[in-house]
């Protein structure tokens, strides 16, 4: 397993389809990954479930957070769902994980986020942990983190067929 460069990268843009969907090449193309930015923010307003077998489990109710006029939200201190405005499209050969932004950590956010397995697509979503007690604000439209993606040693037999493959993308 390797970490595709930004060359690889590159070339994986311009792949049909793209590896990643709706990005500003100079400004969200890394030495060693994709930024990707915030398109929506939800708070959650239930529990969530998790049981033993993939027939039980819930994933916590949501509600979108408002923006201002000029697009920022304000959030105070808990835990929020982000939805990342670019759409993924991985190969059977290529799986990603994601690190939050620098600026982020040095004011108190986090980012939590699963693996991306190879065949996924979508527009995933992260968990923003606002951890700093005089809250965060944040623009739609800024990049939150970076994917960092991996080549496989070799391809794999059958790709993500989970429940939030092709999430958001529509």
């Amino acid at each position: 397993m390797s970490v595709l460069s930004r060359e690889e990268l590159r070339a994986a843009l311009a792949g049909e389809p793209p590896l990643v969907e709706g990005i500003d090449q100079p400004l969200q193309l890394q030495p060693n990954g994709i930024d990707l930015r915030v398109d929506r923010v939800q708070r959650l307003t239930s529990p969530g479930l998790l049981g033993a077998s993939d027939q039980v489990r819930e994933p916590a109710a949501r509600e979108d957070v408002a923006v201002d006029k000029d697009g920022w939200w304000d959030l105070h201190r808990g835990a929020y769902v982000i939805t990342y405005q670019e759409k993924l499209n991985l190969p059977m050969d290529i799986m990603a994980l994601a690190r939050p932004r620098s600026t982020l950590l040095r004011s108190g956010v986090a980012i939590h986020t699963a693996v991306w397995d190879a065949g996924y697509s979508g527009r995933g979503e992260g968990l923003l942990s606002v951890l700093n007690a005089r809250g965060y604000r944040l623009q739609r439209g800024a990049r939150v983190l970076q994917l960092v993606f991996f080549r496989l040693s070799s391809p794999t037999a059958e790709g993500y067929k989970g429940r939030y493959h092709g999430e958001n993308a529509g």
